[in-house]
C-alpha cells in the first residue's frame, strides 16, 4: 500500500507544479508579448506616433513653441530651445505653415518613422518639404526623438 500512496504523492506534486512551471515558461496563462513591460502593441505605437507628430505639426502651424517642445524627448529640449525660433527653425516668424499632412508611418530601427509633408509660405512663394520624424517610447510615454528632412513614400495599399 505504501507504493500506492507514494505514486499518488508524486502525481499530486507533478499536477501541482506542472502548471506553475509551464506558466513560468509562458506556455500557458503567461503574459502575451503585447503585455510584457517595455513592449507596446503595434496599434499603440502607430496611434501614439501619429498623435505626437500631429501635435507637433499643429504647434508649428500655430507658432506655439511650448506645445511643440512638449512633443519632443527630453534629450532634444536644449537643441530645440536654441534652434526652434532661429532663421531656419520650425517656429521661425518669417514663414507661415499653410498645410501639413502625415504621409506614412512605419517601424524603423530606432522607433516609429513618421513621414510628413509641410507646406510653407514666405510671402507669395510656397514650398512643400518632406520631414521624417522618429517617435520612440521614453519610459511610459511616447516622444519625438528625431526630426530630419526627407521621408518615405506612402506605403502601397494592400490588394484584396
Amino acid at each position: 500500500m505504501r507504493v500506492r500512496y507514494g505514486r499518488w504523492a508524486v502525481g499530486a506534486v507533478l499536477l501541482t507544479t506542472m502548471p506553475l512551471a509551464l506558466g513560468g515558461c509562458g506556455l500557458i496563462a503567461g503574459e502575451s508579448e503585447a503585455e510584457e513591460p517595455g513592449r507596446a502593441p503595434a496599434e499603440e505605437a502607430l496611434t501614439k506616433s501619429r498623435e505626437r507628430v500631429q501635435a507637433y505639426l499643429d504647434a508649428i502651424a500655430a507658432k506655439d513653441v511650448e506645445a511643440g517642445r512638449s512633443q519632443l524627448c527630453a534629450v532634444l529640449h536644449e537643441a530645440f530651445d536654441g534652434a526652434a525660433t532661429g532663421p531656419n527653425g520650425d517656429f521661425a516668424d518669417h514663414f507661415e505653415v499653410s498645410e501639413t499632412e502625415i504621409v506614412d508611418i512605419r517601424p524603423g530601427s530606432s522607433g516609429q518613422e513618421v513621414s510628413a509633408a509641410v507646406t510653407v509660405a514666405v510671402g507669395k512663394r510656397k514650398a512643400t518639404r518632406p520631414l521624417l520624424f522618429t517617435v520612440t517610447r521614453d519610459g511610459l510615454d511616447w516622444c519625438i526623438s528625431d526630426e530630419r528632412p526627407g521621408g518615405h513614400s506612402p506605403a502601397p495599399a494592400p490588394t484584396p
